[in-house]
């Protein structure tokens, strides 16, 4: 059960880690029971650091080699139904192959880990970072959870965890593939003993294999109870926003890093904002704080939570604001942007309509997006340019 205590901040340990490395040693300290797996890039790195860890006697987690990503999922629904911690990880076609049981674990409402180094899908095959892949998954009833550098990485990989248990949901939490997940960077670790009793010891109420309480998993629902099985896991997701900003707020007690569904960066004065998650945050934020030196009022939205989408948090954000830029990783085939339309969605609900909003997609396939390129989507605002097609940063 998780624990509700109070915490006294104790030293931290700064060290030099790529996200993969990162998430590792978040699971060296979670401890999970069983990890089932199959290498992919750009995730391996995140099986190779923990299976190091596990070799090295650091941490006692079974790592269950499988013969597809398909596979990997299927043994981590079967593990946590019965009764254990469970984490996993992929990328790219991995979580496409992954896609039919996905749905299974969102409605066993399985609290799954699984971490993802989002990359681009084939066909042509590409190796590189993009959201292709998170993007197609966004409908599959998971939690999904952006990080911006490393230290998000490792302290996502923690709230995720406990995050997911409340809210007996499955989590992705999310890198951007080789920006975050190969890149090192500097950050903070958190004692063992802390990170132990923020995430608490997993209790399954319904194990599987729980003799003395006979439970049935995925059992047969027609057209007279399927529907009211699916109310109740909206109604679970409904409720991980709030469980979100709780998990947050007591994490900051062990950390002293304050974190939300969204962040605002310079947005108290500002006349034209972007939006966008992941990795590109951080570039975002320095073409900011370089037209903020030529007077000129910008600001940054980051999203964090996508999945529920924190429409409240975002109309609260932007209800001052009337150029708005979405800057989209992925495309939605026949479709707009998946970003940009939760954006529109946000400011149609909240009659917020005044408001002029572009639709930007960069960085298919890996390619660098560049403080220059942002600057560039800033002047366009601020000229007021915009344009109902969806433009592209190439």
């Amino acid at each position: 059960m998780i624990p509700n205590t109070k915490y006294k901040i104790q030293n931290t340990k700064k060290v030099a880690l790529t996200g993969g490395a990162a998430s590792a040693e978040a699971l060296r300290q979670i401890n999970p029971f069983v990890m089932p797996v199959y290498p992919i890039t750009p995730q391996t790195p995140i099986i190779e650091s923990f299976a190091k860890i596990c070799a090295d006697g650091k941490a006692d987690t079974e790592i269950i080699t499988v013969e597809s990503e398909h596979s990997a999922i299927s043994a981590a629904v079967g593990s946590q139904a019965a009764g254990v911690r469970t984490v996993t990880a992929t990328s790219s076609q991995g979580l496409a192959l992954m896609n039919e049981i996905l749905y299974i674990a969102s409605g066993m409402r399985l609290p799954i880990v699984m971490l993802i180094s989002a990359r681009a899908l084939s066909a042509p095959l590409n190796i590189h970072g993009d959201h292709s892949d998170v993007m197609g998954a966004r409908d599959t009833g998971w939690i999904q959870l952006f990080s911006e550098n490393v230290q998000e990485v490792y302290d996502n990989t923690i709230i995720g965890t406990r995050l997911a248990e409340k809210s007996e949901l499955p989590i992705m939490v999310v890198m951007d593939g080789f920006t975050t997940s190969h890149n090192v960077e500097n950050l903070e670790l958190l004692p063992d003993e802390d990170v132990k009793n923020f995430v608490g010891e997993y209790k399954n109420e319904n194990a599987l294999l729980d003799v003395e309480k006979p439970v049935t998993y995925g059992p047969v629902a027609l057209s007279n109870s399927y529907f009211e099985f699916k109310l109740d896991q909206e109604d679970a997701m409904g409720k991980v926003a709030k469980n979100c900003q709780e998990v947050m707020k007591k994490f900051k007690e062990i950390s002293e890093r304050k974190y939300d569904l969204i962040e605002e960066y310079e947005m108290k004065d500002a006349q034209a904002v972007i939006v966008v998650m992941g990795a590109t945050a951080g570039t975002a934020k320095d073409a900011v704080d370089n037209l903020r030196k030529e007077g000129k009022k910008v600001g940054l939205l980051k999203i964090k939570l996508f999945r529920p989408f924190p429409y409240e948090s975002v109309a609260k954000a932007l209800k001052n604001i009337k150029s708005i830029a979405v800057m989209d990783r992925a495309i939605s085939s026949g479709s707009m942007p998946a970003l940009y339309s939760e954006i529109n969605n946000t400011l149609r609900m909240e009659s917020l309509n005044d408001a002029k909003v572009n639709s930007y997609i960069y960085g298919l396939g890996g390619r660098d997006v560049f403080i220059k390129d942002i600057e560039g989507i800033f002047e366009e605002l601020l000229g007021e340019k915009f344009d109902k097609k969806v433009k592209y940063v190439k």
